[in-house]
């Protein structure tokens, strides 16, 4: 399926978000060229599976030019988020501040970055599981559909269905 990609969760607190992102730069820039760390609210996740759909279409996007985006780990929230509109993305799945239920992508990146990552943050992969109530919150999605359907396959085909909007 997905070679060279870690799906890791973690706990933390952000006082600066800012501060936060040029710490995981620092970690990013540090060894290799082409690795993207993409920290996300594991809150607006329906788990794994639902993310590694979202970096697969993200990938094909830029394979096929059909990228949103100019970045690919900014393509990633695009796709996961089932959003056209980075700034809405980035209000489902960017950072917040406060304590945070953290998703986090690594491609092409060394394995000891996750460790690099601990240092800042607590591991912590079972923020990864859906919690389907708060998906609710944040994706419009009815009660018939959460009573007919699985949450992560709700979302993965509203990830689906930016390909046939183009």
């Amino acid at each position: 399926m997905l070679t060279n990609v870690e799906i890791v969760g973690f706990k933390g607190e952000i006082t600066d978000i800012k501060k936060t992102l040029k710490e995981i730069d620092k970690i990013q820039d540090s060894c290799c060229d082409g690795c993207i760390i993409q920290l996300m609210n594991a809150k607006a996740i329906a788990g794994k599976k639902h993310l590694e759909h979202g970096i697969i279409h993200a990938i094909n996007a830029f394979k096929r030019n059909e990228n949103l985006a100019k970045d690919l780990s900014i393509e990633i929230l695009l796709r996961t988020s089932a959003q056209r509109q980075i700034s809405k993305a980035f209000d489902i799945l960017g950072l917040k501040t406060g304590k945070m239920e953290i998703a986090t992508v690594l491609i092409n990146c060394p394995e000891y970055y996750i460790d690099e990552l601990e240092k800042i943050f607590k591991r912590e992969d079972n923020v990864l599981n859906p919690d389907k109530n708060q998906l609710k919150e944040i994706y419009p999605i009815s009660n018939e559909s959460l009573n007919n359907y699985n949450i992560e396959d709700i979302l993965i085909d509203k990830t689906s269905s930016l390909i046939v909007e183009l």
